[in-house]
């Protein structure tokens, strides 16, 4: 399993420069500081009414994962994912399902972002129909990506910036408009949390919605190679992207629940936010709040429809799924643009039957089963290695695994078909695959 490395065959080898708060600030950039604004509405209307209790639900699942990404990371220092740490540490066959699932996240993440791209785009321009906008972002993720921009880690760094400044904008004005309200009441400040209208079948469905706004942490671990002290930064900065993000996701959840009155409907539930910072601030904080989030998401469909394409060229080099299609390279462009193009389609035809919920659902189906996959691995790690002196961590492995499993099981019913049908689907081609490839040896 393990290669030459790179130094000994005489081949240049990645820098290791990155430090810990290096690290951090990628997950952080990866994560997105606005993470829970998009989704919001949807988190709010699966939980009734309940959004912080969900997201903080969530967060825990997350926090027992980002360990065992952390734990799995400090075994494998070589840069990796759920592909890669299930594959080696239970088998190669479950590795693939765990990258089959991680496709199907990665996919699904451009294809909200054009959804969601296309409603706040509706909201500046509503005399275009949402069918253009639609059209019009599959396009333009499709050709930058077929032309192969990229955006740089500088380009990253501003906008995260950019995104900060807006996060700091929004909550000195929900602070000024809920100061100035005048229901001062304990009540009022622990309603987001909790009231007679609270039911735990309505918290889980939120949470299992409310995930999406953690996705992206264990981007770090893919990083190790270039990590100075991969076995002790890489680790820590995974845990700490996922508690920071976890504080900014409650304060930005919190205070939008504050300001929105219970039981007033949303003018739009899959940009729900910024119609709440209209509420607070006036025209002119939608304005900034829409654009900014606009900007962000288009960012952020480019990059996952590259992520996307560049995941289906890696399993199909590494024979996992057809070699001919997916592991194709563009002479013109050096791309893979195969990929490229069948991703927009996909994204294309999804943003036009598709609602946003939907898809969110079916992205986090993936990944939980993804992160289930990597808490499994982990104990599994510990129980090799220690046994016994492991027992903390092998727990903490195993509830991270019984806590995604409890989420997953709160997805939609039609998520949970869909979803198993894309992974009964990756069984099929494993297997005909795999047949094929012993008949042509």
């Amino acid at each position: 399993m393990s290669a030459e490395p790179a130094a000994v065959s005489g081949q240049p080898t990645l820098k290791r420069s990155l430090r810990y708060w290096d690290l951090v600030l990628y997950g952080l950039i990866l994560v997105q500081p606005t993470a829970p604004m998009p989704v919001f509405g949807v988190i709010y209307k699966q939980s009734d009414g309940f959004a912080v209790s969900a997201v903080l639900c969530a967060l825990v699942a997350m926090l027992f994962t980002s360990i065992s990404y952390g734990r799995m990371s400090r075994r494998y220092t070589e840069g990796g994912s759920a592909y890669t740490y299930v594959g080696r540490e239970l088998h190669p066959a479950l590795g693939y399902m765990a990258g089959w699932c991680m496709a199907l996240d990665y996919i699904l993440n451009p294809l909200i972002c054009t959804i969601w791209c296309s409603k706040a785009a509706g909201n500046f321009v509503p005399g275009v129909p949402y069918v253009v906008w639609a059209i019009f972002f599959a396009l333009l993720f499709t050709m930058l990506n077929l032309n192969g921009v990229e955006t740089s880690a500088r380009i990253n760094t501003m906008m995260a910036t950019a995104l900060f400044v807006v996060v700091a904008l929004v909550i000195v004005v929900f602070l000024r408009y809920i100061l100035h309200m005048d229901d001062s009441s304990a009540s009022f400040y622990t309603d987001p949390f909790y009231n007679h209208t609270f039911t735990s079948s309505a918290l889980f469905r939120g949470t299992s919605i409310a995930v999406l706004a953690y996705i992206g942490f264990d981007g770090i671990s893919t990083l190790s190679d270039e990590a100075r002290d991969p076995g002790r930064s890489v680790p820590r900065a995974i845990v700490s992207t996922c508690l920071l993000t976890g504080l900014l996701v409650f304060i930005e959840v919190y205070l939008a629940q504050l300001v929105w009155p219970r039981g007033l409907a949303f003018p739009e539930i899959d940009t729900a936010y910024v119609h709440i910072a209209r509420h607070a601030g006036g025209p002119i904080l939608f304005a900034i709040v829409n654009g900014a989030l606009l900007l962000a998401t288009i960012g952020s469909g480019m990059t996952s429809q590259l992520g996307a394409s560049r995941l289906l060229l890696a399993m199909g080099q590494d024979g996992a799924i057809p070699r001919k299609f997916f592991g194709a390279v563009s002479r013109r462009n050096r791309i893979p643009a195969n990929n490229v193009l069948m991703i927009g389609g996909i994204c294309l035809v999804g943003a036009l039957l598709m609602s946003y919920e939907r898809g969110a659902e079916l992205l986090n189906y993936g990944a939980l089963l993804a992160f289930m996959g990597v808490n499994v691995s982990s104990a599994v790690l510990g129980w090799r290695e220690g046994r016994g002196s492991q027992w903390f961590w092998i727990t903490i492995s195993l509830l991270g695994f019984a806590v995604c499993f409890f989420i997953w099981l709160h997805l939609s019913h039609a998520a949970i078909v869909v979803g198993s049908i894309w992974a009964a689907f990756g069984i099929a081609v494993w297997l005909l695959h795999g047949r094929r490839a012993r008949s042509l040896a």
